[in-house]
């Protein structure tokens, strides 16, 4: 759920889970097995937030907290931009990636309808230069006397380039009789959940690992027995009329189960003859040592997170990613009126008639009354 993340709606309910760092919720697991007992603030110190495939920054923590520890929160997301200069003392912005889910064409298509109708002001030229391997750059050309950052504040507020994700952490989680039920959960409930869901995998699946080892070492001091009266044995099987009677007469002459039996039986002659003794019996350690681990895991909890964390850890290391997206730490509000408008020098009049006029004082110098 956390790491692949999940949005639908199903039933009635919706569901808005976002993704994260695969080695961020590793960490995360064994820091909840070592500590049932963490707390959200403890646990954000590893699952430190969300983690969007197409990069972006989110503002703050409080709304990933707030997620976490109600299940519910307001995560806000925006574009990395930087501005430059390039040419005759102009500048530009640029986007080097996109808040989660948000489609570029449309976006591109959304900027420069704010551009035509004039919006936006400040914008001279509007381009897409993201390559093949989909790594997002879209170039904003800003007008020689106009504000990147006035344009930047500007395009944050008026297109989703910065987005908010808002968190609806519901999944289907089992109840005390095992029936599944929508619930909203919190980080500790699904890492809890999960733990849950590991230790019982590697439980059954070492249930059968161990019902198979045994199985397999039953069936080798069976052929290590047949190896010391090889001669007498193959003599049994041919004087057998079926085999059945083969079975039979081996099992009463040996001791053999009817699996240890059947087994002598349905070797070729020529296997059977040509078994070695100390590889049935290096094989019948090997098989004791497994068995003997795989009723320690079934018997030991510590020994059995012990497993589930090195399976983990092997994941991590094979598959972990660096983190995407970027969390600035701090407050943010909301971008104000103030910082769309762009700070400019003019000059108020107040006339005999009592109108009061607003000019740019480059305009007002170049009508030469006094200015």
């Amino acid at each position: 759920l956390l790491v692949n993340g999940s949005v639908g709606i199903a039933v009635g309910m919706a569901t808005n889970i976002p993704p994260h760092n695969m080695g961020e919720a590793i960490d995360g697991v064994i820091m909840m097995m070592d500590n049932p007992d963490a707390t959200v603030d403890e646990l954000m110190e590893v699952v430190k937030g969300p983690d969007f495939p197409t990069g972006g920054a989110i503002l703050g923590t409080s709304g990933i907290r707030e997620a976490y520890t109600t299940g519910k929160g307001r995560i806000v997301v925006r574009a990395h931009a930087e501005i430059e200069d390039y040419s005759n003392g102009r500048q530009r912005i640029i986007f080097s990636d996109l808040p989660f889910a948000v489609n570029k064409a449309r976006l591109i298509e959304r900027i420069a309808d704010l551009s035509k109708e004039k919006k936006i002001e400040g914008i001279s030229g509007l381009r897409d230069e993201s390559d093949r391997n989909e790594k997002v750059r879209i170039v904003v050309e800003v007008k020689k006397d106009a504000n990147p950052d006035v344009v930047l504040n500007q395009l944050y507020k008026n297109c989703p380039l910065q987005d908010a994700c808002c968190a609806n952490m519901i999944a289907l989680v089992p109840d005390k009789d095992g029936k599944l039920e929508p619930k909203t959960i919190t980080l500790i409930d699904a890492l809890k959940c999960y733990v849950e869901h590991q230790e019982n995998v590697v439980l059954r699946r070492t249930e059968f690992d161990l019902e198979k080892a045994e199985a397999k070492k039953h069936l080798d001091e069976g052929l290590l027995l047949a190896i010391d009266h090889i001669d007498e044995i193959i003599a049994i099987i041919r004087g057998s009329r079926t085999e059945a009677d083969a079975k039979i007469n081996l099992s009463e002459r040996f001791g053999f189960s009817e699996k240890q039996a059947q087994n002598i039986v349905d070797m070729r002659l020529g296997k059977l003859t040509g078994l070695e003794r100390e590889k049935l019996q290096a094989e019948i350690e090997e098989l004791k040592q497994q068995i003997e681990h795989f009723k320690l895991i079934l018997s030991d909890k510590a020994m059995l997170h012990s497993t589930i964390k090195d399976e983990l850890l092997e994941v991590k290391r094979k598959y972990a990613t660096p983190r995407l997206t970027e969390i600035i730490h701090g407050s943010f509000d909301d971008i104000d009126d103030e910082s769309l408008i762009q700070e400019q020098d003019i000059v108020v009049t107040l006339t005999h008639f009592g109108y009061i006029k607003r000019q740019l004082i480059d305009n007002y110098k170049q009508q030469h009354r006094g200015g």
